[in-house]
């Protein structure tokens, strides 16, 4: 099976997800398949793989077999309720639109925030920081702490597909 990458962020991350023609992501116990999710979902909570796996499987029908339309379908519906935390996806405090990206839809010409939720108060930002040991996160404002964050997700993704 051939790997499609698909770039869905504006970041040097890309998403790599199996191309499997109409194969489903989820499997006949209604759960995803977590060798056909991609490897941050792998690493996430079974909720955000079955969230990713059933949007994904509802977009290659609605979408006629187009994988990457369906990858982006599914990551959008993903980040309503999840943000990106380093190599994995954990539990938004609120659900929505993650970035202005989100909000505006796929016609949009603004970049995305990666899945750091850039919708949260600059408080949660800093916490993830914090979290994250971003260096210099205390004198950073919110787009900053943002784009410090998106820095530090790419890095530990990238760490954690290198083994």
């Amino acid at each position: 099976m051939a790997a499609l990458h698909i770039r869905l962020e504006s970041t040097e991350d890309t998403y790599e997800c199996r191309e499997l023609e109409t194969m489903p992501k989820t499997g006949k116990n209604d759960h995803a398949r977590k060798d056909e999710v991609p490897s941050t979902l792998q690493r996430s909570e079974q909720k955000a793989q079955d969230t990713f796996a059933k949007t994904y499987d509802s977009a290659m029908e609605s979408y006629d077999n187009d994988s990457g339309r369906a990858a982006r379908t599914a990551f959008a519906a993903l980040k309503h309720s999840y943000e990106k935390v380093g190599d994995h996806w954990e539990p938004k405090e609120e659900r929505g639109p993650s970035d202005n990206h989100a909000e505006e839809g796929v016609d949009s010409t603004k970049p995305t925030a990666g899945g750091v939720d850039a919708n949260a108060s600059k408080e949660h930002l800093y916490r993830r920081a914090k979290e994250m040991d971003i260096k210099g996160r205390s004198t950073m404002n919110k787009k900053e702490l943002v784009e410090a964050l998106q820095k530090a997700n790419d890095a530990a993704t990238r760490k954690a597909r290198e083994g």
